[in-house]
């Protein structure tokens, strides 16, 4: 089914590790019918062994959920579930600057922590609209008033207006769907260009305009279906175009504002970089989306004398070197 462009919402979770993002996903794809029960298992979005293992999104997952909402009105909610952990904030940025909004998940128990701060500032450094949950209410040491009022003070606002839900038990979830319907934009289609972001790094894409498309669902050829990555220069023809519903199903098309997949027979991994964009080779743009950097590696370790009365020794010399 073909959505107007004013009935998609393209949205992200953010919060810090082990706030219930990977939670509240799967309750979503329960309330919108994606998945039966008998299907359901928790973290139904992280494919990856040691992701289920450990308990954390690594890689940001896209999720395509047709939603009716209480105006009667059917939506086409595209959810990207981010990684929490501090290690993984390019991925964040690169899944935010393909959507409008944002959800800001916060433990009603633990509070608002220092990467809940972080991604919530990439979140307004991409423009997007900002929709604060509290979650975890259901825990004995949740206090959600207390929290309510630190997430308002830091994004404006009245703390009775913050939706407290529960990820865990399903309370609230409704409304958070409602909300994002009422509050996240729709995408804006300003050109008629070719162009996609890539937003991870299992090819999944969001079309900023029109997309390329397919004769039949499982092959694609010709001219109209010839895909260049902007920053490496790779241009092959598209193999297969789908979209994650949850699970990966090929289409024919995808247009303005959707998000989705697509394999063209990339080899070698420097042949595509997150956020990259991708374009029709035909076109030959000279113009990438904006945003796009080279992601920076980090490395970070701590230092400390095997004396603690070396310490005070210690912390002058490093603050000299610094």
């Amino acid at each position: 089914m073909t959505y107007p462009i004013e009935r998609i919402r393209n949205f992200a979770i953010i919060a810090h590790v082990d706030h219930g993002k990977s939670t509240l996903a799967d309750r979503m794809l329960q309330a919108t019918n994606l998945v039966a029960a008998r299907d359901m298992r928790a973290q139904y979005l992280d494919r990856m062994d040691i992701e289920r293992e450990r308990g954390i999104t690594i890689k940001a997952q896209a999720v395509r959920m047709p939603y009716t909402a209480r105006d009667g009105s059917e939506y086409l909610l595209n959810l990207i579930d981010t990684p929490g952990h501090v290690d993984f904030s390019y991925e964040v940025s690169r899944a935010m600057n393909a959507c409008e909004g944002a959800i800001l998940l916060v433990d009603a128990a633990q509070g608002m922590q220092a990467q809940t701060v972080a991604n919530l500032y990439v979140a307004i450094e991409a423009g997007l609209e900002v929709v604060p949950v509290l979650n975890k209410i259901d825990l004995p040491a949740a206090r959600p008033e207390e929290v309510a009022e630190e997430m308002a003070a830091l994004l404006g606002g009245d703390p009775a207006d913050i939706l407290a839900v529960s990820a865990k038990t399903g309370q609230g979830v409704p409304e958070v769907l409602e909300l994002i319907v009422a509050h996240v934009p729709a995408p804006a289609a300003t050109s008629t260009a070719r162009r996609a972001r890539w937003c991870s790094t299992r090819c999944s894409t969001r079309i900023a305009a029109s997309s390329p498309s397919c004769g039949s669902s499982t092959a694609c050829s010709g001219p109209d279906t010839h895909i260049r990555i902007m920053a490496t220069g790779f241009h092959n023809g598209i193999d297969e175009l789908g979209v994650i519903s949850p699970e990966p199903r090929p289409v024919d098309a995808l247009g303005p504002g959707e998000v989705g997949y697509f394999t063209a027979a990339i080899k070698a991994v420097d042949h595509a970089r997150v956020g990259d964009t991708v374009t029709d080779h035909a076109a030959r743009r000279r113009e990438p989306l904006p945003g796009y950097r080279e992601p920076t590696p980090m490395v970070f370790s701590g230092l400390y004398p095997v004396d603690s009365a070396d310490f005070p020794t210690c912390a002058t010399r490093w603050r000299s070197c610094a």
